[in-house]
């Protein structure tokens, strides 16, 4: 193995960071979907593309809001002797679901949502009170789940069942 010394491996640092000073990439094409299929952003109209720069992506690892029972977690949560398997007791937990009838990932999500023992109301979009009541509650896309606690602020969104797994993942406590 070759040693350096410490003037080399410096020498080879200022060398690195002349060489990238001179680097010039190339721009970079975004495509996100829009009305159904997939075309880059640069040729969406001017309404899209601002509707694309409005929105918000979640991730729950970025979020602390996504204690669905922020302060009665500990005290929702009960064991079951059956299982050993948690179960929380959801009654100060409410939801919204907002769906489409032609929305192919909605099924999955209202099924997920249909096995929990939430509170909470299905809104269909395709239908003017529920696209104005979307719109009022910032909701770009469907599906999309809102969660609520007791005193009805919005703790947790989810847009499939995988963010629902991880969300009810994180509240339960293991016996």
């Amino acid at each position: 193995m070759e040693t350096r010394t410490l003037a080399q491996v410096e020498q080879e640092i200022a060398e690195t960071q002349e060489a990238l000073k001179d680097v010039h990439g190339t721009e970079t094409e975004v495509y996100a979907r829009i009305v159904g299929y997939y075309r880059a952003v640069k040729h969406w109209n001017k309404g899209k593309r601002d509707e694309f720069d409005q929105r918000k992506m979640f991730t729950l690892e970025a979020s602390k809001e996504y204690d669905i029972t922020e302060k009665t977690a500990s005290a929702t949560v009960k064991e079951s002797k059956k299982n050993a398997n948690p179960v929380m007791n959801t009654e100060s937990v409410s939801y919204e679901l907002y769906t489409r009838k032609t929305c192919p990932n909605c099924p999955p999500v209202k099924d997920f949502m249909a096995n929990l023992e939430l509170s909470g109301r299905n809104i269909d979009v395709d239908t003017e009170e529920g696209l104005a009541e979307a719109a009022s509650k910032g909701v770009f896309a469907s599906p999309t789940v809102i969660f609520y606690n007791e005193q009805g602020i919005e703790t947790a969104r989810c847009h499939n069942v995988e963010e629902l797994e991880a969300v009810f993942h994180k509240v339960a406590v293991s016996a």
